[in-house]
């Protein structure tokens, strides 16, 4: 494949990217709840899952939900229902004293973080349905889809984690300037807010014509 159309991918990919859907706005709930390193840990699920979304796609699971509109349905509520139920557990959590050694080192969170971002981004069936529509796009005919296929999937998931670090850190800073339990709370309970806002913006995705 040409630099030309390497880049084309990579303008596209993140024009794509940068706009907030349900995955970036998970993050940023988790990067306001937990902190910088927390939320690292959430970004590494996203790449992660996208990654898995991606392998699901070109083992012909995206064509079958582009296809079907009753497992399109079904995998769309059973992802904002996740997300829903994260935000929900997280507002209902008891208020904490954060010291800022606690809010440095969380006590067992990452692991937790990491297979919740996972698990939302491999339940987007949006995600999956993408790779299928927009990847073929940039195929040389007269070359191996395979190979060309997973430089495009490996770019794309370094461009998503990249866009979604800067979005989880950038909202981690909020964290890191307050300390006070009461505006850490409120804090916490605008990531919660923002992850039931992505479950419910989860269930406007459509199945592509």
């Amino acid at each position: 494949m040409t630099m030309p159309t390497l880049a084309a991918f990579a303008l596209a990919s993140l024009i794509l990217l940068i706009i907030p859907g349900p995955t970036i706005i998970m993050v940023i709930g988790q990067a306001l709840a937990h902190g910088k390193r927390v939320a690292l840990s959430s970004v590494l699920g996203v790449g992660l899952g996208d990654l898995a979304a991606a392998s699901l796609s070109l083992a012909g699971v995206g064509a079958l939900l582009a296809a079907s509109a009753t497992a399109f349905t079904v995998l769309k509520w059973l992802g904002a229902a996740y997300l829903v139920y994260l935000g929900i557990k997280l507002w209902r959590a008891p208020e904490r004293g954060l010291s800022a050694a606690a809010l440095e080192a969380p006590e067992g969170r990452p692991l937790t973080i990491f297979r919740e971002a996972f698990l939302v981004t491999l339940l987007n069936p949006k995600g999956i349905v993408f790779f299928v529509a927009f990847v073929p796009q940039f195929i040389a005919p007269d070359r191996s889809y395979v190979g060309q296929a997973a430089v495009f999937v490996v770019l794309f998931v370094v461009l998503g984690m990249a866009n979604a670090a800067l979005y989880a850190l950038s909202a981690a800073k909020l964290r890191s300037v307050f300390s006070a339990p009461k505006v850490l709370k409120r804090l916490e309970r605008t990531g919660a807010a923002c992850l039931v806002s992505a479950g419910l913006l989860s269930l406007a995705a459509r199945r592509p014509a």
